[in-house]
């Protein structure tokens, strides 16, 4: 049988219940729509609450947080 238990997901599933249940007017600024989020990254993948993307003006690969309703992106947060 394979186990395909993600250690992270019980922490990531209160971190989605918590933003869900925040207002976007609570959640730390900037944030960026789906389309202003195709305009300014590549997404490199998704694990809920945290999208990989690549900033397209230099680059420079990090992580966002999410929202899942509305859909808004926040916490830029550049690779070390």
């Amino acid at each position: 049988m394979h186990d395909d238990h993600d250690p992270t997901e019980i922490t990531r599933r209160i971190e989605v219940n918590a933003i869900d249940a925040t207002p976007v007017g609570e959640l730390p600024q900037p944030h960026w729509t789906s389309e202003k989020l195709r305009e300014e990254f590549d997404v490199l993948g998704f694990m809920a609450p945290y999208v990989a993307v690549r900033r397209k003006r230099d680059g420079v690969e990090g992580s966002l947080q999410f929202k899942h309703y509305p859909r808004v992106y926040f916490n830029w947060e550049p690779n070390k």
